[in-house]
């Protein structure tokens, strides 16, 4: 749900990389404030006027075409984004933005990002889904990140659903799959029992680090390792030179699997698991949320959206998502 996802570790100077978690987008936990934006998707060969501006089918299906991304990496993150949209589509809004924030690019067009977003309805336990693709072409080669996160509203103190993939080759992989948490896991160990202990969340990561080719990532920024679960799956997964069959095989037979599971979890047991809070909880939970998302912003966007895409694109998109935002 951004554009300069974990570019730390493309970008070593910037202070952190790609992070997990964003908050709810309610500056007020007892208002929502006016719908959310979506952002277009599209390409740069794609005319940003045809379609409208309106979060239709045209729209959608611009972005989940993830045109950068061979057919295994599109099938899962379509896939993933259809069962999200059919699960919740009766508790989203529809969305529009100006088509320079729908999609952009810098002005040698080496870098290109697109942005989706849906907010919930006023009496939905959503908050906001946020999709994104971002395209950089790097002097090491071209460097895709996907990522689709679900955040719910301060009406509930279930964890948020983050899924990010970033592919710095084609034999190159990391994957980020959480459910961040929004309670002290300290202080609640019921919180910790529920959502990660009982439903055994940490068999997936397991899993995938049985893989030969798959080992633990170890994030560089402190700040995405502070707000993760730990049950978070953080792996990397690389092939030797040419294998390029054997990464799509991972992707298809044990990521894509595991990450459809996490889904199917999140939507059954937190998007819909009807754990409501007071209002003086929700208050919390959304002081704790605008702390987080204002540190993103500061850490990450402010930071990679000019080096990518140049400052007055920067200026422009992050002018829209801090108003988005409340930040």
């Amino acid at each position: 749900m951004a554009m300069a996802v974990a570019l730390a570790h493309f970008f070593p100077s910037s202070s952190s990389s790609r992070l997990c978690s964003l908050p709810s987008l309610r500056p007020n936990p007892l208002r929502k404030p006016a719908p959310l934006s979506c952002f277009s998707p599209a390409s740069p060969q794609m005319d940003l006027q045809q379609g409208g501006g309106g979060g239709g089918t045209g729209e959608r299906k611009r972005f989940v075409d993830f045109p950068y991304l061979s057919a295994p990496y599109k099938d899962m993150m379509a896939a993933l984004v259809s069962t999200v949209e059919s699960r919740l589509g009766s508790y989203l809004l529809p969305c529009t933005l100006p088509p320079d924030v729908q999609y952009f690019h810098n002005q040698s067009n080496t870098a290109r990002a697109c942005l989706h977003i849906r907010s919930g309805i006023e009496s939905s336990p959503i908050d906001f889904i946020f999709g994104s693709w971002l395209h950089c072409e790097l002097p090491s080669g071209a460097l895709n990140i996907m990522s689709l996160s679900v955040y719910l509203a301060p009406s509930t103190d279930a964890p948020n659903f983050v899924l990010e993939v970033i592919q710095s080759s084609p034999t190159s992989l990391v994957v980020i799959l959480d459910l961040p948490p929004r309670k002290d896991l300290v202080l609640h160990s019921d919180y910790l029992q529920s959502f990660y202990e009982d439903p055994q969340l940490d068999r997936h990561r397991q899993l995938l680090e049985q893989i030969p080719e798959v080992q633990p990532y170890n994030s560089p920024s402190l700040f995405l390792r502070s707000v993760i679960s730990p049950t978070a799956m953080l792996v990397r997964a690389a092939t030797e030179a040419g294998r390029v069959e054997r990464m799509e095989e991972i992707v298809v037979d044990h990521v894509s699997p595991v990450a459809k599971q996490v889904l199917a979890f999140w939507l059954d047991q937190c998007a819909f698991g009807e754990r409501e809070v007071g209002e003086n909880e929700r208050a919390d939970l959304a002081k704790r949320d605008l702390v987080i998302r204002k540190k993103y912003i500061e850490i990450d966007m402010a930071t990679n959206l000019p080096r990518l895409f140049g400052q007055e694109v920067a200026d422009r998109v992050l002018g829209v998502i801090k108003e988005v935002f409340g930040a």
